[in-house]
């Protein structure tokens, strides 16, 4: 499906989206500025600069991260009044910029790519709710912008002899107001982290009534599910101000810092966890990670987004394939930024693996011995990985060392067996002499 999408930069994390989605061969068009030369009537030639819109065929594109600038580089592919077709031009894409990307083809992921950052309830990772009785602001926020998703203010009648069935009722309406504007605005699978926070108890008394609802009532089942992500603060108001001094609370920041990327870090440690305890359900490579798909296998796909920024379009491709492929299969897809500590971990296990469903063996595993395995037994041997002497410790760098030296000396010796052991927080080798009867254990750590 081929067409084009009008976009404006209007913030930082705008610019990491665009980087993502403009790939070589598509075409853009933006406002920009040109060195024009004119001729005047006596030969004589003068140039001048003019804001001018241009449309380039994409061949290169630039993003420089610590100045928030995107330069975008290709020939000139429409007519233009003061450009000629064919020659090069660079566009450098800034803040509060609009311009105009055309795709001959736009799959899955770019389109889901749109849709995450045109939609603030896709991409903000933490909700904070600043109240007080009577009134309440539902915010979302972002690393550089809050957008207030709910404002509730009603009146609660005052507590008092006379009007404390009043008051509660009251209460209760207001809290349920509340209640209802949650489940409309915040989708737990994106929110990482709730804030709560109000003057005095009222914080307190809205996350009882929100708690007991949650387990009378199916409807709020999510607040049940993620209990885990709400946290009580305190705030001098009801009013959105007030959520600068809650976020500036020490252990407001702490749990704020725990969840960033926590999804991407959990799965990224059940794949390892799985990796140490079944390898059979935890695969990476492209050509076994593909062979678990064709069998339905697998559970959650873990992929950097490296491969869909390339240039090669075969390669983008074929991931773009596999991704879909997931989805449809009722699988879970996680997209690692290549620029975050967990991308460049997977990216070292050839930046595509997958968890599966259920232990899976490959039949022509022997086979696929191949050139990049032989190269690790190349390099594990020059590191003296491979020695085996008696009460030697083996130290290794990560776990990807770790399963390579596992399947290389399966592969060389067969009356070797592997043990996990979480008290040495690595491996036991146990080496079993046939003829004596006798068996060498040599512990192997991974540092």
């Amino acid at each position: 499906m081929s067409g084009l999408v009008k976009l404006h930069i209007e913030e930082e994390e705008d610019f990491w989206n665009i980087y993502n989605l403009v790939a070589v061969g598509d075409r853009l068009t933006s406002t920009t500025i040109r060195k024009v030369q004119k001729e005047t009537a006596t030969g004589s030639v003068s140039s001048e600069r003019q804001r001018i819109t241009i449309t380039i065929s994409v061949e290169k594109i630039d993003y420089e991260t610590t100045s928030n600038l995107l330069r975008i580089s290709g020939p000139v592919c429409e007519e233009n009044r003061v450009v000629k077709m064919g020659a090069y031009h660079t566009i450098d894409l800034e803040m509060n910029r609009d311009f105009t990307l055309f795709k001959d083809e736009w799959d899955t992921v770019s389109l889901e790519l749109v849709k995450n950052a045109s939609d603030i309830t896709q991409r903000a990772d933490v909700a904070a709710l600043i109240m007080n009785e009577g009134l309440a602001n539902l915010c979302l926020i972002t690393s550089s912008m809050t957008v207030v998703k709910g404002r509730i203010d009603v009146p609660v009648p005052r507590k008092g002899r006379s009007s404390s069935d009043n008051h509660q009722k009251g209460l209760e309406n207001f809290f349920n107001l509340i209640l209802q504007s949650i489940m409309r605005n915040i989708n737990f699978e994106v929110v990482k982290c709730f804030i709560i926070a109000s003057p005095a108890f009222v914080k307190d008394k809205f996350y009882q009534y929100m708690i007991e609802q949650s387990t009378k009532n199916e409807m709020y089942k999510d607040i049940k599910l993620n209990k885990s992500k709400f946290i009580l603060a305190h705030s001098s108001s009801g009013h959105r101000y007030s959520l600068k001094e809650v976020l500036s609370e020490p252990t407001v920041q702490n749990q704020l810092t725990n969840t960033k990327a926590a999804s991407e870090i959990k799965v990224l440690n059940s794949f390892y966890d799985m990796l140490k305890k079944d390898p059979n359900r935890a695969f990476y490579g492209f050509d076994h990670v593909k062979k678990a798909n064709d069998r339905l296998a697998i559970e959650t796909l873990l992929v950097t987004d490296d491969f869909f920024r390339g240039k090669d379009v075969r390669t983008r491709r074929k991931y773009v394939d596999l991704v879909q492929s997931v989805k449809e299969n009722n699988g879970e897809v996680k997209i690692f930024s290549g620029l975050h500590v967990t991308g460049e971990q997977l990216s070292k296990l050839s930046g595509v693996a997958a968890i599966l469903r259920c232990p899976m063996e490959l039949e022509d595993e022997e086979e696929e011995y191949n050139e990049e395995e032989e190269e690790a037994a190349n390099k594990c041997k020059g590191n003296n990985i491979l020695r085996r002497e008696k009460n030697q410790i083996w130290s290794l760098h990560n776990w990807e060392e770790t399963f390579c030296v596992v399947k290389l000396l399966y592969y060389f010796d067969d009356s070797i067996k592997i043990v996990f052991d979480d008290e040495i927080k690595g491996c036991r080798m146990i080496n079993h002499d046939s003829k004596s009867g006798s068996s060498n254990s040599i512990n192997w750590r991974n540092f």
